[in-house]
């Protein structure tokens, strides 16, 4: 079992996020000691990097919540939750392909300043350079 301050650590989440998410109830199944210290199991962690996925790929709390209700529900609600990473899965694949295209005009500036600064070719790139 973790406390927050450990799975903070382990999972590169401040400690007050975690408690903002469990207050929120996005982690129903937290267990607390007798000093009602929150403690987490194994399965959490993966339950809080499951929050965090879904947080980094834009989905709301509100739909977040939605998610775990439809987990409690149980099999019955298998379909839906399908559909609900799909579209997360999907709009991580599209943030992937804008990085890439970012990533290629930041390589492309590299190679640009490379060969100007060893005297290959002039910098066309400033607009302030007549």
């Amino acid at each position: 079992m973790y406390t927050i301050k450990e799975v903070s650590k382990i999972m590169n989440i401040s400690p007050h996020t975690l408690r903002f998410y469990d207050n929120d109830g996005l982690f129903p199944c937290i267990e607390r000691n007798e000093k009602n210290v929150r403690l987490f199991s194994d399965n959490d962690l993966k339950w809080v990097e499951t929050i965090q996925c879904l947080r980094n790929t834009g989905l709301s709390l509100a739909d977040i919540k939605k998610y775990i209700a439809l987990c409690k529900d149980g099999d019955s609600t298998l379909k839906e939750r399908y559909e609900i990473i799909l579209s997360q899965k999907k709009k991580a694949e599209e943030e992937i392909e804008n990085m890439k295209k970012r990533l290629s005009i930041l390589e492309e500036k590299v190679d640009h300043y490379k060969a100007v600064l060893n005297n290959e070719k002039e910098d066309f790139c400033n607009p302030f350079k007549k």
